[in-house]
């Protein structure tokens, strides 16, 4: 190897040896901001469980088939150990008249009660990512399924396999609150074929509590449809 071939060798190496450590650096110098970000994020989800348990509310819970409203059912909810509670309240199921529509009732209450426990299937598994623990979101970081995508006045916390292997969520926090202000999810029951989307918008109560405002979830395997509203939040203690 000749002298001048070291030369040019060196460099060459040297710029790319600087590159290397300073991409190293920033990568560094990144991981304490994502977290302090999902530090504060955590804690704010902490305090806000411990906040909502202080509430009652009514939720209004619609399921629809291909948009054919079927039931409507009205809880009231609230936080006990950590979880909700909800008591049933009013059930207004569909209703077919007439003669005619009696037998068809009849015909169908099999298919009724298997869309009805579809529909909880699907409600339930949207509350795990609706209200998630708080730990899931550090757990996520150390497994390498988190990513930070910055936004006006909001950052986006986009995970992958966070409740479900494969699913992906995509968490929109608001800078100032460090509170979420929606979350979209793509998810799925037992296989990975019944296909479950979640679209969930979150609001603020005047003392600063925050909730889930609405939660649009689509069964896709079965083209079913449930929309949760949320509403009357009233301190109980």
């Amino acid at each position: 190897m000749t002298n001048a071939f070291r030369t040019a060798l060196r460099t060459i190496a040297l710029p790319l040896v600087a590159v290397v450590l300073f991409g190293g650096a920033v990568a560094t110098a990144q991981n304490p901001q994502m977290e302090e970000k999902l530090m504060a994020i955590k804690q704010n989800m902490t305090a806000n469980k411990q906040k909502l348990a202080q509430y009652t509310w009514t939720e209004t819970e619609t399921i629809s088939i291909k948009g054919d409203v079927k039931d409507t059912k009205t809880y009231q909810v609230q936080m006990v150990n950590g979880q909700q509670q909800k008591t049933l309240v009013n059930n207004q199921a569909a209703q077919s008249g007439g003669r005619e529509g009696r037998i068809k009732e009849r015909v169908v209450d099999k298919k009724k009660a298997e869309y009805q426990e579809y529909g909880q299937s699907i409600g339930a598994l949207a509350k795990q990512y609706t209200t998630p623990d708080p730990d899931r979101l550090m757990q996520a970081k150390q497994q390498g399924n988190l990513s930070i995508v910055p936004g006006g006045g909001t950052v986006s916390l986009v995970i992958k396999s966070f409740v479900k292997p494969n699913d992906k969520v995509t968490m929109t926090i608001s800078e100032q609150t460090k509170a979420p202000v929606s979350i979209q999810v793509n998810s799925y029951l037992n296989d990975p074929s019944d296909v479950v989307t979640i679209n969930a918008q979150f609001a603020q109560l005047p003392d600063g509590t925050n909730h889930v405002a609405t939660t649009t979830i689509n069964g896709e395997q079965k083209h079913l449809t449930v929309q949760d509203q949320n509403s009357n939040y009233q301190k109980v203690m």
